[in-house]
């Protein structure tokens, strides 16, 4: 393997682990306010991405690539608002987006067809990851400044469940 490949995908374990932190830190500002649905959101958003850093590490291994752990930098939310906090996660999602899209490219300019069609998996997740904070924010948008509607979107997001990714390596 391309060692920019390689040394980018194991960057992106880090990653990956950094963003479940950052939504676990979400889930706590939630929770706090008392919206134990979108603390609930962020808490299965933040195993979805256990499981990226863990495909990348697996990945990583059936390819002979050794893997650096560094440290795992504190979360840092920056809004106050439950839309501020929302918008942040959009904006870390498209972030991810981008790293991704930083590895493909690296992986193609390498000829590393392999590791394309492995992430080839992560640019359709990162689609559905963009689509479901902008939903979310749109929602929050339309019924979050009514302590009724607040509370029925709050009740809906208890209900999502954590799937395990499909991905098979």
């Amino acid at each position: 393997m391309d060692q920019t490949v390689s040394k980018l995908l194991c960057e992106q374990v880090n990653k990956e682990f950094y963003s479940a932190y950052l939504y676990l830190e979400f889930a706590n500002f939630f929770e706090e306010k008392g919206l134990d649905g979108f603390a609930n959101w962020y808490q299965v958003q933040a195993k979805e991405e256990m499981d990226h850093a863990m495909l990348f590490y697996q990945y990583l291994h059936n390819n002979n690539q050794k893997i650096a752990l560094e440290a795992i930098a504190k979360p840092e939310r920056k809004g106050d608002s439950f839309e501020a906090v929302l918008q942040e996660g959009l904006a870390h999602e498209e972030y991810v987006t981008a790293l991704i899209n930083q590895i493909y490219e690296a992986a193609q300019n390498a000829k590393d067809f392999r590791t394309t069609q492995f992430l080839d998996w992560f640019i359709k997740e990162q689609g559905e990851e963009e689509a479901n904070a902008n939903d979310l924010i749109t929602r929050m948008g339309l019924f979050g400044h009514d302590a009724k509607g607040l509370y029925l979107l709050d009740g809906e997001l208890k209900n999502r469940t954590y799937a395990p990714p499909s991905l098979t390596l």
